[in-house]
Parts: structure tokens; sequence; C-alpha cells
């Protein structure tokens, strides 16, 4: 198949697209990539991009069409004039891709205007655009942007229903999206449960000691991921003092990333005196997160009380599972069962840091033997419901009317 993904996020931004096209190359399928100019987490374009050249360039043998963009800064404001500029710029660049296609792969994590390019392009290109819904549009402008306005949730309401009205297919990462999706007045029969896989790289692999130097001593357990309002990541630090008072503290948590809240976590740390048991070692590639793992007795994912997010799989949950180590969930809904059907750790329910707590020195007190079977059982759960070839070859299915 000859596939056009359109998405605002790609390499060397870290998203699970990435893999997925490099999945779909892998199987002798031909890829080209509709995107923005990369500055996802920190706000401002990564080096060697600018709004004043030709961003075109070519990764892993595919051919990158880089649309300009405004970036995504800080606040509200710029954040939809981010939005507003992809979708704007992306559409105008549709128009010099020359090259025949037989379908679209549109990749939605946020935002939902990355869809209006695709029904552009598609009209233009004769050919159908398959939308792959990661967020929840425009429950997620409340929920993480904390939105209000009903005429602005109005608007963005209309714009989602016409790009799944004219998508073929809408595919959904969590089984929980597909009836808030149906509310939306959108056919049962075309929404299809997609989920995510994770990279290959995810797997168990032995401590190495350059990356249990990084790591404080003690029982680590390990975050990775966007350090953002929509991680709840203050139940941690408040789960962390709860422990601290209870004199566990040998009960070390570990931050790695980078986002829009780190600041704030580390005042707050700072405040709190958790210096010795809370630690940011900062962003590292995806190809190390395993190794830390590795270097970690659990790990940990969290997200905000709020009806969308109970209805999310974090993707996270997936490279955590792949990597075969105890999880700490402190989540609603779908994550949570996850881990509760997997018997791969404990959940707890979202922003509860009394019995995230209570949670981690469970662990914390479990033999070993018990740790190595929660690991044990995720990575066998990972292969039975989110295995990277199975999924890819699930997408060629679904892509080609056979599923």
């Amino acid at each position: 198949m000859r596939i056009l993904i359109i998405t605002q996020y790609f390499w060397p931004e870290n998203f699970k697209i990435n893999d997925l096209c490099l999945g779909l190359k892998e199987k002798g399928h031909y890829v080209e990539v509709l995107t923005g100019l990369p500055n996802y987490p920190k706000g401002k374009f990564f080096e060697g991009y600018s709004l004043f050249k030709n961003n075109d360039e070519t990764w892993e043998g595919i051919t990158i069409h880089r649309s300009k963009l405004f970036p995504r800064g800080s606040g509200g404001l710029k954040l939809m004039i981010n939005y507003f500029s992809f979708a704007f710029f992306a559409i105008l660049k549709s128009r010099v891709i020359s090259n025949k296609f037989d379908c679209i792969l549109v990749y939605e994590p946020s935002p939902i205007t990355v869809g209006l390019p695709a029904i552009v392009a598609g009209k233009r290109l004769k050919i159908p655009y398959y939308f792959w819904v990661q967020d929840l549009w425009p429950e997620s402008l409340t929920a993480a942007g904390g939105i209000k306005n009903r005429f602005v949730l109005k608007f963005f309401e209309s714009i989602t229903k016409l790009i799944y009205k004219r998508a073929e297919k809408v595919l959904v990462q969590s089984k929980g999206f597909k009836k808030y999706i149906i509310n939306q007045e959108i056919d049962p029969d075309k929404i299809i449960f997609y989920p995510n896989s994770t990279e290959n790289f995810y797997q168990p692999v032995p401590p190495e000691q350059p990356f249990q130097d990084k790591m404080p001593d003690g029982f680590c357990i390990t975050f990775a991921g966007n350090l953002g309002e929509a991680q709840s990541l203050f139940t941690i630090l408040n789960a962390a003092i709860i422990v601290k008072q209870k004199a566990y503290h040998q009960i070390k948590w570990v931050f790695l990333g980078d986002g829009r809240q780190r600041e704030q976590l580390e005042k707050y740390v700072e405040i709190n005196n958790l210096k010795d048991e809370v630690h940011f070692l900062g962003s590292y590639p995806g190809t190390d997160m395993p190794k830390f793992f590795a270097c970690s007795d659990a790990l940990i994912s969290t997200l905000k009380k709020n009806k969308i997010f109970s209805l999310t799989i974090p993707s996270k949950i997936q490279s955590y599972l792949a990597c075969g180590r105890p999880i700490l969930a402190s989540l609603d809904g779908e994550g949570a069962d996850i881990i509760e059907n997997a018997q791969a750790g404990y959940s707890s329910p979202a922003e509860d840091e009394v019995l995230l707590a209570e949670n981690a020195i469970k662990l914390f007190n479990d033999s070993e033997e018990d740790r190595i079977k929660m690991g044990e059982n995720g990575l066998a759960y990972f292969n039975r419901e989110f295995e990277r070839n199975m999924l890819l070859d699930k997408l060629i299915n679904i892509l080609t009317h056979r599923l």
C-alpha cells in the first residue's frame, strides 16, 4: 500500500506514530508523512528548524513534508494558535504533495484540527482517510486545557463531528472511546478499536551500571513521559510526602522526561523537603527507557481525575508492560482495568495520593518473587493484547477493508 500519514507531531518529537511508520515500511508499504515543525514539549522549535526555510527532509527512508506552524510557547492562546496554524499551513502544504496514495491515516493525540488537512487532501487526491483517535474532543479542551466556554466547546464539537463523519473509519485507542463518539452522532459501524503498541526496543533487559549510577539508591519507582497537567504528577509528590511521614525512606520517586510543569514540580519538592526522595533525571532518548526501567523496582502511571482520562489508555502502559516491570497506577477506568486484569501491579483511583502511598508501601513490602511475577504477568498480557507485529497486521487489514 501507499499511505500518507498526517500528524501534527513526528520525529524528532517522540510519539508512537514514529514507530508505526517504521513498522509499515518494514512490512513493505510505502509511507510519506505530512507534519509540522518539531516544537513539543518545550514549545520552541528544535535546533535546525525555522519558519523561514524549507524543512522537508527524509528520515529512515521516509519522506517528510513539513508545514509551517507557530510554536506552542506557553499559555492557552499560543497553544490554540499552534493548533490552527498547523491546520492552515498543512492544508496549503498538502496541495504540493503530488505522489499517488491509496489512503490517508491521521494520527490525533490532540488537536482535532489535524483532521482538516486530511479532508482537503483526501478530496484532492480522491482517496479515503482513516482517523486514529488518541484524545477525545472537545472533552480534552475541558479536561486538559480547563476551557469551559460553551461557544468554544460547541465550535470544536462541530469540527469534530465533521472530521469523524467524513472519515472512512474512526480508529480508537481505547474501547471506552466508542460510546462517547457514538453520542457525537457517529455510526457505530465506522468505529474500530485499535490500541497503541510500542517500539520493539521496549523489552526486558538486564540492568547496566551506567544507568544504575544515574538512579538514586533505594527502592526506585519511576515515571517516564511528559511532565504536564494531565498527568496529575502532584498526586505522586503528595504520595511521596505520606510515604516519607511513614518513615519508608528507602522508597525513591524518579521522573524521566520534561514538560510544562517541571519547574512547578521541582519547586514543590523543595518546599516540602523531598529532595532526598524525589529525583528529576531529565529527558533521554526512548531507546534508553528500558535500561532505566531495568534499574527500577516499579514503574508508575498517573492521570487526572476526569471522565475523559478514565476512558483513556495512557500509551506508557504498553511500554511499561513490554518491559516486564511491576506497575503502580493512579488511574480510573480503562488504564486501571488493564493493570488489574494483567495482574501486573497495583492500581488506585486517580488523584488518591493516600491509596497510592499505601500501594507503594505494599509493593515495597512484597517479596522479590512476587514482584518478578507481576512483571512476567504484564509482559504476557502485552504479548496477547498489544504486540507490535500483530497490531501492524490489524492496521493493514483495516486500511484494505479486510476488517
